[in-house]
């Protein structure tokens, strides 16, 4: 069964959509196993934007600054397990890096997972086609089976 699922997370009720599922799963379907999972978020914005006197300048964060997000970041996601906690899982929390897609990919084999299990915000046509699908990157790219979670209305009004 599972014994190891990834999580990404972006940090939007949208995105946190996959945890109540993968709870249930860890409750009732896999019940007695010890199933790990790991909350991953991944920063990709290493650069913010800077007004100065009507011109607007792209910096790269510090080091210092990057700590912080990262900080923050692992702050959000062990409170986004406590519900997995609850439920019997074991829960560890890593914050990734660069390309959201890749990096995901990428932490589902060095967890050795066997599921990942993510939410989509359900774009279709244009916008789908203007923002991207990290989801859709992540089913194409994976080596293990994918549960995709689309979100409730209620979570992509909030």
């Amino acid at each position: 069964m599972y014994a190891r699922i990834l999580i990404p997370l972006d940090g939007s009720k949208i995105g946190e959509s996959a945890l109540p599922h993968v709870e249930e799963l860890v409750y009732k379907v896999t019940p007695g196993l010890k199933v790990e999972v790991t909350l991953y978020q991944v920063v990709s914005s290493l650069v913010h934007e800077v007004v100065a006197g009507g011109v607007s300048v792209r910096v790269p964060y510090t080091e210092k600054e990057m700590e912080q997000i990262k900080e923050k970041t692992m702050d959000y996601l062990d409170k986004a397990g406590e519900g997995l906690r609850s439920k019997g899982a074991i829960v560890k929390c890593k914050v990734g890096v660069g390309s959201a897609a890749e990096e995901i990919i990428k932490a589902a084999d060095e967890i050795n997972a066997d599921l990942i299990a993510m939410s989509t915000h359900g774009r279709s046509g244009l916008s789908r086609w203007a923002f991207g699908s990290i989801t859709d990157r992540v089913l194409r790219g994976a080596n293990v089976p994918v549960v995709v979670v689309r979100a409730a209305r209620e979570a992509e009004k909030t």
